[in-house]
């Protein structure tokens, strides 16, 4: 695919706000027929605009009442530790997000963990042994605002 066109823009917006819906659904809500429709989702899923479809958890539901944003310094930053750094985080289930950065910091986690207790337990017992860790620094969410993994797309965005 080399230019999207109004059809595949609304199709990745209608995806991203329900990831469920049928293809005959898809197709009605942006002015298609199903088997242009469908072709068009395969193309965008091919060419990988579309690079999956999942489920959005309630972590307080599931007993992950802490929410932390993580800045790990590294000791040195060379490639290959970093790329060592990279792969150790990738292994962590308590992170969810991870970023490298720029500024002070090497990489910006965000961990999840079910308390204050376990959270402390995952920095000393699994951060702070990773490779080349030289320091951890920790901010705590007290609430969340907003939260969406929806990217906003040309038609949705409120400033041209």
């Amino acid at each position: 695919m080399n230019q999207l066109d109004r059809f595949d823009w609304a199709i990745l917006n209608e995806l991203q706000m329900d990831g469920r819906l049928t293809n005959a659904e898809l197709a009605q809500r942006v002015g298609l027929s199903a088997a242009p429709c469908w072709r068009r989702v395969r193309a965008l899923e091919e060419s990988g605009y579309i690079t999956g479809y999942h489920a959005t958890l309630d972590r307080h539901k599931l007993g992950l009442g802490v929410l932390a944003f993580v800045r790990v310094d590294a000791a040195q930053n060379t490639a290959d530790i970093t790329l060592r750094m990279e792969e150790a985080i990738r292994l962590l289930p308590e992170v969810t997000t991870c970023h490298y950065i720029s500024g002070a910091g090497t990489f910006e986690l965000q961990v999840v963990a079910r308390d204050l207790e376990s959270f402390s337990g995952f920095v000393r017992n699994v951060l702070l042994r990773l490779p080349n860790v030289k320091d951890v620094h920790t901010i705590f969410s007290l609430g969340e605002v907003k939260s969406s993994s929806a990217l906003p797309l040309p038609s949705t965005l409120t400033h041209a």
